[in-house]
């Protein structure tokens, strides 16, 4: 996929308080020129992801693959708030030549999804054949489905929630205290500030993200007889390393905010009379181990979006099985295309 970014030429307000007289937004696209007619794919992708699909879901995503880069039109805008190309903490500030980071307004998944429509507007996109997102993603494709409901003609929404719940705003807010605990990241003197906390943070996350069952198969010791187990503590801590070296603790801070804001029934009568809008054909599919998103959760979704199916698929991963079970989505989703 290609990456590119723009840049508006008008002042975009942000929901929860604030404006910029201008933002950037990076995207990616299949490698060609989109062609009006062309059957049009849009991934909105998870929380430390970014606009490159092909990326972090290489198993779905390429030429030849199920979402064909070569066939079709696939689009994947990099959130607001994230390091990846668009506008957000780690930007830098015309004000001041240095990077927002407080400074900058707090995002919420409408804002995204603002910048997502600027983005289809700049493409000249009138239509979308299938509109698919995961986790944070599905956050966003939810709320574009109900925002613009003419727009889509089928929707995936995959391990994901039509509103934040106490136990996903608990952990957000856990990994945020983790953060301010690192005394480097209120003092804003660079993008290194938070790395500790980051580390933390994303130790707290996986612990959601995966499950008993998936830690249990992996991280046993190999040594019967050792005497602590350092072998899952050794992981917790390189994935902790690994994140630090490709993101910044102020975008992770203001990207658990958008967590928060999610609620689709916002302003819209409750999350039940918001889904009931949404034209588009849906297909659901839950996590059987998804410890986030439960599939009683997400079975209630289905049932408030007419005409919607439900499926779940099985992972002893848990949240994590929308990366890793690919054959079953595949299976899922190769008939709706």
């Amino acid at each position: 996929m290609q990456k590119f970014t723009i840049k508006t030429e008008e002042e975009f307000v942000f929901e929860a308080g604030g404006r910029l007289d201008s933002i950037e937004i990076a995207y990616h696209t299949s490698g060609h020129t989109y062609t009006k007619g062309e059957k049009v794919l849009w991934i909105c992708h998870a929380l430390t992801a970014n606009s490159d699909a092909e990326d972090w879901w290489p198993q779905l995503v390429g030429p030849g693959k199920l979402f064909d880069t070569d066939k079709y039109f696939i689009v994947c805008v990099n959130m607001l708030g994230s390091p990846y190309g668009s506008s957000g903490p780690s930007s830098i500030n015309p004000d001041t030549g240095k990077p927002f980071f407080f400074d900058f307004p707090k995002v919420t998944v409408r804002d995204m999804i603002k910048a997502s429509i600027i983005v289809r507007r700049h493409l000249g996109i009138d239509q979308v054949d299938l509109l698919v997102g995961s986790s944070i993603g599905g956050f966003q494709a939810i709320e574009w489905a109900v925002m613009e409901p003419d727009v889509f003609k089928r929707a995936i929404f995959i391990a994901t929630a039509s509103r934040e719940t106490p136990w996903l705003g608990a952990g957000a807010e856990a990994q945020r205290m983790a953060l301010e605990a690192d005394p480097t990241f209120r003092a804003c003197e660079s993008l290194e500030g938070g790395r500790e906390g980051l580390k933390c943070a994303r130790a707290q996350a996986l612990i959601t993200y995966r499950s008993a069952e998936g830690y249990n198969r992996t991280q046993f010791e190999t040594d019967p007889d050792t005497l602590f187990s350092s072998r899952v503590a050794s992981y917790e801590r390189y994935q902790g390393e690994k994140l630090v070296k490709r993101f910044d603790a102020y975008s992770y801070w203001y990207l658990a905010w958008s967590l928060d804001s999610h609620n689709v029934g916002r302003k819209r009568g409750g999350v039940d009379a918001a889904l009931g809008t949404i034209k588009a054909l849906t297909d659901v599919v839950a996590v059987d181990s998804d410890g986030l998103f439960p599939p009683k959760e997400m079975e209630d979704i289905a049932k408030a979006i007419p005409g919607a199916k439900f499926h779940v698929i099985s992972s002893a991963f848990g949240h994590d099985g929308f990366l890793l079970e690919t054959e079953q989505l595949t299976e899922i989703i190769k008939p709706l295309l």
